[in-house]
């Protein structure tokens, strides 16, 4: 969450980033709030000090009917200022964070400048097919089993398919624990508090969260959550710092409002594995830090041979957290374009930069030498969001008879070294 202390300092700036990043919040109502918090702080501290000072001496009888006035002041106005203070809180969750300066401010979610193509998309001498096709025909993937079973937009990986799961994973970890990243098996569930103060909605319609009922716990969407979390309440050493995690967890997302984006097969499912790198910074390398995680993402997709863009997200399709992020998109030869023809660009991870607005509400802060606390940065960044770099490489793998060469670098995890992937 941003500093109210800011928002007062600077409404007109917030309240036009709020706009520029599509974000429904009354600045004017919040800041209405403020005031009246203030107002209930003041008016109390005013009652408590006259009520303290009458309790001294020997009250009369009019002194002893005052205090029994300024107690039931007080009683009325404490009921004030829990309301204003709760009121403040909810408003401050739905204000988004402060946007870099190099972001383009556009209301087009789409309008995402290309920073950078690392690879050129893949040239087939034949009509190259879809992921599904694909690994249905080698038996790979059964989607219609796991519709009967769990439903739409589940699955389930099979042989080959399967073990190129953990062979991703294992590629990923063995690369950042190289780069002294420390690694965590997560929870998959968390405190819809965590969930909330991270940065996501974890409650009502619009709510990507599946919640657990009965509970105040819910399935994490992604381990950000639970590794954000990690350090609640905490106040870190300075010396201590960079703190670099990479975890492993499932991920689970209701999908809602994604009716009308490109659903097919794995590329949009309701559950997948996911490997999250993750830095907690001083605010002064917050930056640096944004572009480490780029660079590692660039060098495990460099390493599988996928071609891939580097695209920057304008200020529509910043998520409310983030102060800039960047994806990753990958060319998936069975994914429909535009014009309605094979092959489009799809994201396949993201790196954001949230600088203090997860800490301040996770009340996570560094001791400075001089013995001064603040706010740490907090950033994350997807290493391989599984599914779809399964689709990646099957796709852009995939050879004239239908078989799928294993990209190089994982065939060391794979059983017996496994090089193709045929009938």
């Amino acid at each position: 969450m941003l500093d109210i202390k800011y928002i007062r300092e600077n409404a007109e700036a917030v309240k036009k980033n709020c706009e520029n990043r599509l974000a429904d919040i009354d600045i004017d109502a919040l800041l209405a709030w403020d005031i009246k918090r203030h107002e209930c702080i003041l008016a109390l501290d005013v009652l408590r000090a006259e009520r303290n000072k009458g309790s001294k001496n020997k009250p009369s009888t009019e002194e002893i009917e005052e205090m029994k006035r300024k107690k039931e002041a007080i009683t009325k106005i404490g009921p004030l200022l829990i309301e204003a203070e709760q009121r403040i809180e909810e408003l401050l969750f739905k204000v988004p964070n402060l946007t870099h300066p190099e972001v383009v401010v556009s209301k087009n979610e789409n309008d995402n400048p290309i920073l950078e193509i690392a690879r050129q998309p893949k040239k087939f001498n034949f009509e190259p097919k879809d992921h599904v096709e694909l690994a249905e025909a080698l038996d790979l993937l059964d989607l219609e089993k796991a519709t009967e079973v769990t439903g739409a937009k589940f699955y389930y990986l099979k042989n080959e398919l399967a073990l190129l799961e953990f062979a991703l994973i294992q590629y990923a970890l063995e690369k950042l624990y190289k780069k002294k990243y420390t690694v965590f098996i997560t929870p998959d569930l968390a405190k819809d508090e965590v969930i909330k103060r991270a940065g996501y909605n974890p409650r009502g319609e619009s709510t990507q969260i599946y919640n657990i009922e009965g509970s105040n716990l819910s399935l994490i969407g992604t381990s950000e959550i639970t590794i954000g979390g990690y350090h609640m309440n905490e106040v870190l050493d300075e010396t201590s710092l960079p703190k670099k995690y990479v975890a492993v967890s499932h991920c689970f997302r209701t999908e809602a409002g994604s009716y009308s984006k490109y659903s097919k097969g794995i590329f949009r499912v309701h559950q997948f594995t996911k490997i999250e790198m993750f830095q907690f910074v001083k605010p002064e390398t917050s930056e640096k830090a944004h572009q480490e995680l780029l660079a590692i993402e660039k060098e495990i997709f460099n390493g599988l041979e996928i071609p891939f863009r580097v695209i920057d997200h304008c200020t529509a399709d910043l998520g409310a957290p983030s102060i800039r992020t960047f994806d990753l998109e990958a060319w998936m030869p069975g994914k429909p374009n535009k014009e309605n023809k094979m092959g489009d660009w799809a994201e396949i991870t993201s790196v954001s930069n949230c600088t203090d607005y997860q800490s301040r509400a996770l009340n996570i802060k560094y001791k400075k030498a001089d013995g001064t606390k603040e706010y740490l940065h907090t950033l994350n960044g997807t290493a391989i969001a599984i599914t779809r770099a399964l689709i990646a490489i099957i796709e852009n793998y995939q050879q004239a008879d239908g078989s799928i060469i294993i990209p190089k670098v994982l065939r060391q995890y794979m059983p017996g070294k496994i090089k193709i992937i045929k009938k």
